[in-house]
């Protein structure tokens, strides 16, 4: 299945159930705004976010008070082209923009938009703020670099020239705590998923979070999140590298560091 042919409607709807944002009965599609910026503050947004922090019953809704905080940030995934080695490709391209939200007993979150013909539309929301917390980080470690993540392995990188630096702890595992050249890095990113590309075999089966038989099934194993992260950047056609889903990744990362 091609991520491009799910509407954003329907994915928020999935995301927001899936997420526990939203009680099945009463899925909503999240309004679209001129730009990132306004569909992360617009009202039905906020209201969204305070069921989103209030979901465990961490906090009453009514005390959730959820602020956002800045702008967006551009969130770049490992390229295809960059994978297969087509010239000029750049290492990652932008799959959606995300927004920090803050709730007033200070949990986070991201808000992921994309850009619809209607306007930008918020079509996610994850636990903790990774996105904008990673593209601040590789701002002070490589200035004017390029921040992106390797979804199969949930590891950050900011790259700049023939440098490519680590950013969280899954990256040193892969390049190394002083990092890689760009070159030694597309080598390394071709041996592993040079077979997983759209179009292949791996791919068409939606193997290890690819693409998801359905828009609104959860791949098995993996949790809900699995299809909305894999569909939710797919409205910008996502890579298919096994995109594993945010909400198992960072619950994975919270055990590891605890």
């Amino acid at each position: 299945m091609n991520g491009r042919a799910i509407g954003a409607g329907l994915l928020t709807t999935a995301a927001l159930v899936a997420l526990g944002a939203l009680p099945a009965a009463a899925a909503e599609t999240l309004p679209s705004a001129p730009t990132p910026e306004q569909a992360a503050s617009a009202p039905q947004t906020l209201d969204t976010l305070s069921r989103f922090f209030a979901r465990d019953g961490a906090l009453a809704r009514s005390a959730a008070a959820p602020r956002v905080e800045g702008g967006s940030v551009p969130v770049r995934i490992l390229s295809p082209d960059f994978v297969a080695g087509k010239a000029g490709a750049p290492v990652a391209r932008v799959e959606f923009r995300a927004s920090r939200a803050v709730a007033s007993d200070g949990q986070k979150a991201s808000l992921w938009t994309v850009k619809q013909p209607g306007g930008w539309q918020v079509v996610n929301i994850a636990t903790g703020d990774d996105e904008i917390r990673y593209a601040e980080q590789g701002g002070r470690v490589l200035p004017g670099g390029l921040v992106f993540r390797e979804p199969q392995i949930d590891a950050w990188y900011v790259q700049k020239g023939t440098k490519v630096l680590p950013l969280d702890e899954d990256a040193v595992r892969a390049v190394g705590k002083n990092g890689t050249s760009l070159a030694a890095y597309r080598s390394r990113v071709a041996e592993a998923y040079g077979d997983k590309l759209p179009g292949s075999a791996y791919a068409k089966k939606g193997a290890a979070g690819g693409y998801a038989p359905q828009a609104d099934a959860p791949a098995p194993h993996e949790g809900p999140a699995v299809t909305v992260a894999s569909t939710a950047a797919g409205a910008g056609a996502v890579l298919a590298l096994g995109l594993i889903g945010t909400a198992a990744i960072r619950r994975r990362r919270a055990a590891r560091e605890s």
